[in-house]
């Protein structure tokens, strides 16, 4: 069954190497038929938090905040796309994260972290899986952690070398995952409204 998806990245570095993976699990989600859609954290450039979506007045959010909001509640799950700096999570991403809550509830996300080296995005993974859960997401068991990402996908997001098959192993399962709890979470909203809005 299709579902609609939303990937969403984060870095606003010049020279991103991350914008492979995101390019990878687009291409491989929509390769099993969902409806996919990247959502840069650059390229729709929110300001840093100062109001969140639900503390403007109803219709009077700024248009693109109100377009967001739109794509996230239509959506049946995410990815978030996390590389690692100092040991944290990408401060773009946050913010375009930290605009909306309840936007967010009763579906599940999915992590996928790359670094530079060898640990992979996976202290940033363990940062954000608290936080997404928080914020009213079940964050799904399986989890992709590529590094060096230079070394495992191409600039196209193309897997290579042993890293590469690796990393294409692994999104079977993980992709399963998301769409295991997907299908849970559309069947449960349909028959129940959740406890809490």
């Amino acid at each position: 069954m299709a579902h609609r998806i939303l990937v969403l990245y984060g870095s606003y570095r010049s020279d991103r190497m991350g914008i492979r993976l995101a390019r990878f699990i687009v291409d491989g989600l929509r390769g099993r038929g969902n409806d996919v859609e990247l959502i840069d954290a650059k390229a729709v450039g929110l300001p840093m938090l100062d109001r969140m979506y639900k503390e403007h007045p109803k219709g009077q959010a700024p248009a693109v905040l109100e377009e967001l909001a739109g794509k996230i509640r239509g959506a049946d799950g995410f990815v978030f796309v996390t590389g690692e700096y100092n040991w944290g999570m990408q401060p773009g991403l946050k913010n375009l994260t930290d605009h909306f809550l309840e936007e967010w509830f009763w579906r599940p996300a999915a992590i996928a972290s790359y670094s530079a080296g060898r640990f992979s995005g996976a202290r940033a993974a363990l940062a954000w899986h608290g936080t997404l859960s928080e914020m009213g997401m079940v964050v799904i068991s399986s989890q992709i952690s590529v590094g060096p990402i230079a070394q495992t996908l191409d600039a196209d997001g193309k897997p290579t070398g042993e890293g590469g098959k690796s990393l294409a192993r692994a999104f079977l399962r993980f992709a399963d995952d998301l769409a295991w709890w997907m299908e849970a979470a559309k069947t449960q909203r349909a028959k129940q409204a959740p406890p809490y809005q």
